[in-house]
């Protein structure tokens, strides 16, 4: 039988001591495209002799973030200072066993927070349930990565972890086309000049992927990772926020230290309340949530209690959110606000996207 963690093992030493040039460029690309095909296997093979339990959680409200860190980092504290949550909290591992549901409400937005047990080193492989846990982050909107300002090293750990489960933060899914065709071999179509990707490493990479014959179309700059990410298929991406936690157990000059040193976004004391509403704020801000007014004809809108929607939202998505039968009794709709035209505009078309602030009155039939 095939050892292929070994096998990973070798390639990924090669990797490490093979210095990345021009010169090299292609051959680390070919390396990394064969460790992507082994972990494929790997995984199938690991399918194959036991289906992994996970966590059954219940979406809920206008989006759902999770907190994800190591043991101990704080997580169940931060969910009670953002939700007023009754979470288990002990300063010993693995206090979460479940996963803790919580409601933050901001801004008249319904934010699910879901605290986890504990991520650590090999999670990924299942240590800790790492895959269940993991597997929740998957399903989430957004993830709050928790570093202990005592520890930053674990945010390393963490980001490991999570890219090895195939989930790509702060990243949006690379914009290539890939259409498999019989014949006439890789044919690379570009609009953006890669400094990263030669067609050279494009077609090894392809082939290892066993694709001979294909078009591909690229419209950014990508490196030989982001090519590799978009053949495989699995990847999904999400918007994450560092938070550095436990800021009341070093002075505010370590704090700013360790900060700047891991990049976090925000310095917290859950348990003092320092940096939690900023928190709450960024939580928003970094959804793309926006706010839409309702108002009923004849009458004035109603702007004290706005329906939440994600950015990039249609009129489609808000009469599904509004009631199921919206869609087909739709007729038409005005609007005032920024999206609009002019105030009052009249739409027949539900693929219009609204913007924050808009007023919409939706007409039935």
């Amino acid at each position: 039988m095939v050892d292929y963690a070994a096998e990973i093992r070798k390639l990924e030493e090669e990797l490490r001591n093979t210095k990345y040039n021009k010169r090299t460029q292609h051959h680390i690309g070919l390396v990394k495209a064969k460790i992507a095909r082994l972990r494929e296997k790997q995984e199938a093979r690991r399918r194959a002799v036991k289906r992994a339990e996970g966590y059954a959680v219940r979406r809920s409200g206008d989006a759902t973030v999770i907190l994800v860190g190591f043991p101990s980092v704080g997580k169940s504290t931060l969910l009670n200072a953002l939700t007023q949550a009754k979470a288990d909290v002990g300063d010993y591992a693995f206090t979460t066993l479940s996963v803790i549901p919580g409601m933050l409400e901001y801004e008249y937005a319904k934010i699910q927070i879901l605290d986890v047990p504990g991520v650590m080193k090999g999670a990924s492989n299942g240590t800790g349930r790492g895959k269940e846990v993991l597997s929740v982050m998957r399903g989430a909107d957004l993830a709050l990565i928790l570093v202990d300002v005592n520890h930053p090293e674990h945010l390393e750990v963490l980001l490991k972890e999570i890219h090895d489960f195939n989930i790509r933060i702060n990243q949006h899914k690379p914009d290539v086309r890939i259409r498999k065709t019989v014949r006439n071999g890789i044919r690379i179509g570009k609009t953006v000049r890669l400094r990263r990707l030669s067609d050279e490493t494009i077609k090894a990479i392809l082939k290892e992927f066993r694709i001979n014959n294909a078009e591909v179309l690229i419209r950014e700059e990508i490196n030989d990772d982001q090519f590799i990410d978009v053949l495989e298929g699995n990847k999904v991406y999400m918007p994450a926020i560092i938070v550095l936690t436990k800021a009341d157990t070093v002075g505010a000059e370590e704090a700013e230290r360790v900060k700047k040193q891991i990049n976090a976004d925000v310095i917290i004391s859950a348990q003092k309340g320092i940096g939690v509403n900023e928190l709450k704020k960024l939580v928003f801000e970094k959804l793309d949530l926006i706010r839409v007014y309702l108002k009923e004809p004849g009458k004035e809108a109603d702007m004290n209690e706005p329906l939440i929607m994600r950015k990039n939202a249609t009129i489609r998505d808000v009469c599904e959110k509004l009631h199921k039968d919206f869609i087909k009794k739709f007729k038409f709709v005005r609007m005032w606000g920024p999206s609009s035209r002019f105030p009052g505009q009249k739409l027949l078309s539900l693929k219009h996207v609204v913007k924050d602030k808009d007023v919409l009155e939706i007409h039935l039939r």
